[in-house]
């Protein structure tokens, strides 16, 4: 059974507190990704999602180039060890109502785990593929 471990990324992507929800935005597309941590201090404090970006920035009209990503965040950032499996991770997902985890290995962060990385674990070990004629 696959783990935690053999899907996620361990590269750790991150913002500094005080950046701006617009240069965060321009960061998620610059590195491809859904979702960064926020820093502060040296350590990681939450972490923002498109999501986030959407709902408690866009949707309330506040100004991007001023709202840092500290003021929409999510915290604490939900977690799971990185020896959990891939379904441990699906079922934490589902029931925290989030698309991403911070992947820990003796609890600390390590790198991050999304339902994309969910999904591609599941096709590598999923029936051949389905072709279209």
């Amino acid at each position: 059974m696959p783990t935690v471990a053999d899907s996620m990324r361990r590269e750790i992507k991150g913002v500094p507190h005080t950046a701006t929800i617009k240069k965060v935005a321009a960061k998620m597309k610059s590195d491809k990704v859904g979702s960064l941590f926020v820093e502060k201090k040296k350590e990681l404090v939450g972490i923002v999602t498109e999501t986030d970006i959407v709902r408690k920035a866009v949707a309330a009209g506040s100004n991007l180039g001023k709202v840092t990503a500290e003021k929409i965040m999510s915290k604490p950032i939900a977690t799971i060890e990185s020896y959990r499996s891939n379904g441990d991770a699906s079922d934490m997902m589902s029931d925290l109502g989030v698309r991403h985890l911070g992947v820990t290995e003796h609890g600390k962060i390590v790198g991050i785990i999304s339902v994309r990385d969910l999904l591609v674990a599941a096709q590598r070990v999923s029936e051949p593929k389905i072709t279209q004629d």
